[in-house]
């Protein structure tokens, strides 16, 4: 069995500017992110697209994220309908508008090291059959695989409701029609399945496994087309998520919500809530009931959290735990420091990593930032990247957060690690950057690139590199 590794779409922040949306979704507890190319995130058209990527590119890695290029975006290609043109079109030169956009996400997920890029067919236009559009798609998909083996990029196919290849069946055939080429992998939507598939979602899982490349996630009730929070609709997540740890899935499961940016932060929160209560070890799920009942009981499972609950990874096992906690604002601090003092490295950097989370529960507030100056004290990058995360960009007054800034510089630690680092830059920073840039210079030593780029932004190039 494999630990899932749980995503958060941005289509589901599209009311956060892009580094601010990757921030929530790290800050939370995710480990990946579907990121949907569009006007506000990551616009593949954007003049500057080049710097954006790079930036990009380093921020993802700052956090630890991985990532998954999504295409769906509604209006980025025509502002009048809604996922136009399509490969099906029967206007080539709207066609090649999707093509070319298509590429330019294949040569995006490349310089992001995406696990893959998803796309979809389109829906059957008026005067085209059914058999034109198949033919259409074939020869679209034909060329759109050639180009991702050159860049080296997988591709995930989604089947999608109401569109010309809309269910597991119509994928099979569509790449069995393009030869089974490796680079076609399958995007499959778990509420999709629960939606219109015969089989179950778990077993719709079993049955993908050999082509699956990403995972979206969902709630969704059977024959309605709408995406649902956890809990909303009538899919079974323990046995979907057992399949996927079964069969040995190592991609993204990503959380689909794209209505639902105006709660984007908190829809994350109760989503990966959900989604961690669905796929619980059992000797977590005996932990968490032990601590309904003796919540001191915190302090001997916390240290053993990491090997009790394997294979989840130790951070999270020890945030769940965390979460299970009665206790609240200043008594739930105590318990944090007692944790945090007590405790090993790796249990330090849970306790920080798991702020975020607390806070965003409405469970702590400022009480633990004396956690977060106690790791600024030390020399560890580790703890120091850990606590410059969203908790510090909140409550860490200015003068000690732009301390905080400083001590990442000294330390070698990429400021794309900082939490709200452009919200909260000022003329006092910028002085002090420039301070510690003069002082390198002067000694001989080279100044970090990120410090460069703070004082001196580089000139946006033109275009996107041309294709090889």
């Amino acid at each position: 069995m494999t630990a899932l590794r749980f995503g958060y779409g941005t289509n589901g922040l599209a009311n956060h500017r892009l580094d601010e949306a990757l921030e929530v979704v790290a800050g939370l507890g995710y480990s990946g992110v579907a990121l949907t190319l569009d006007h506000a995130h990551l616009d593949p058209y954007a003049p500057d697209l080049p710097q954006r990527l790079a930036h990009t590119r380093r921020k993802l890695s700052a956090l630890g994220l991985g990532v998954v290029v999504e295409t769906g975006a509604r209006y980025l290609l025509d502002p009048w309908h809604k996922h136009a043109p399509t490969l099906l079109d029967l206007d080539p030169a709207r066609r090649a508008h999707r093509l070319d956009f298509l590429s330019r996400a294949v040569r995006i997920a490349a310089e992001l090291e995406a696990d893959a890029v998803s796309l979809w067919s389109g829906v059957l236009g008026p005067g085209t059959s059914h058999d034109q559009a198949w033919d259409l798609l074939a020869d679209g998909c034909a060329t759109l695989v050639e180009i991702a083996r050159e860049a080296g990029v997988r591709l995930g196919f989604e089947p999608e409701p109401g569109m010309l290849v809309s269910d597991l069946a119509g994928y099979e055939r569509l790449r069995h029609t393009l030869g089974d080429p490796e680079t076609f992998g399958l995007t499959l939507d778990i509420g999709h399945c629960q939606c219109l598939e015969e089989e179950t979602p778990a077993q719709c899982v079993r049955r993908a496994a050999p082509w699956l490349v990403s995972v979206q996630i969902e709630d969704m009730r059977r024959g309605v087309h709408d995406h649902l929070e956890f809990g909303e609709g009538d899919v079974d997540f323990p046995s979907v998520l057992e399949a996927l740890s079964e069969t040995g899935y190592q991609g993204i499961v990503g959380v689909e919500l794209p209505r639902h940016s105006h709660s984007g932060p908190q829809t994350a929160l109760r989503s990966l809530n959900a989604l961690r209560a669905a796929a619980t070890p059992p000797w977590t799920s005996k932990a968490l009931d032990r601590l309904r009942s003796d919540p001191a009981a915190i302090t001997s499972l916390f240290p053993v959290a990491a090997r009790g609950g394997a294979p989840v990874p130790g951070d999270v096992t020890r945030a769940q735990l965390l979460q299970a906690l009665p206790a609240r604002e200043g008594e739930l601090a105590v318990i944090l420091t007692e944790l945090y003092e007590s405790g090993d490295a790796a249990e330090r950097l849970a306790v920080l990593r798991a702020l975020p989370l607390l806070d965003a529960a409405g469970h702590l507030g400022p009480h633990a930032t004396p956690l977060i100056e106690d790791a600024l004290r030390t020399n560890d990058a580790r703890l120091v990247t850990a606590a410059v995360g969203p908790y510090a960009a909140r409550h860490l007054g200015q003068s000690q957060w732009r301390q905080a800034v400083l001590k990442c510089v000294f330390l070698g630690v990429p400021l794309d690690a900082v939490a709200g680092l452009d919200r909260r830059s000022g003329p006092e920073l910028t002085r002090m950057l420039a301070a510690f840039a003069a002082e390198r210079t002067a000694a001989g030593r080279a100044v970090p690139d990120d410090v460069h780029e703070r004082l001196d932004p580089p000139p946006a190039p033109d275009t996107l590199p041309a294709q090889a």
